[in-house]
């Protein structure tokens, strides 16, 4: 069972992406900013991060791109999800390191298809 953090400044977002996961089977662990995410990366042996682009303290695109910069963290996987369409977004999120740009609404079957790519 691998666990998978969900950052989000929405609880109702969040409580979208446990029900779209909770099948899975892994654990799924939520906070609700950037910095947030990050002392969680840093707290708990974390497999997989699902980022929201706009987010207080930090958003998707800071955390991303210092998870990506550092060394003990690189590898883990990172999903960017948004509401934000624009291509110049995706382009973003995947220059700061992004493995993935999923945008809301989701099918919870696409969510799902995207975190089994990844663990």
């Amino acid at each position: 069972m691998a666990t998978i953090l969900v950052a989000d400044d929405s609880v109702a977002e969040l409580q979208i992406f446990q029900q779209a996961l909770q099948s899975t089977g892994h654990s799924i662990v939520t906070v609700l900013d950037g910095e947030a995410a990050e002392e969680k990366i840093k707290s708990e042996k974390i497999d997989l991060v699902i980022l929201d682009v706009i987010m207080p303290k930090k958003n998707g695109f800071q955390v991303c791109r210092d998870i990506k910069g550092n060394d003990l963290y690189k590898k883990i996987p990172v999903i960017m999800v948004t509401s934000k369409d624009q291509e110049s977004d995706k382009f973003w999120g995947m220059k700061q390191g992004a493995d993935e740009y999923l945008t809301k609404p989701f099918k919870p079957e696409d969510l799902r298809k995207t975190v089994k790519k990844y663990i």
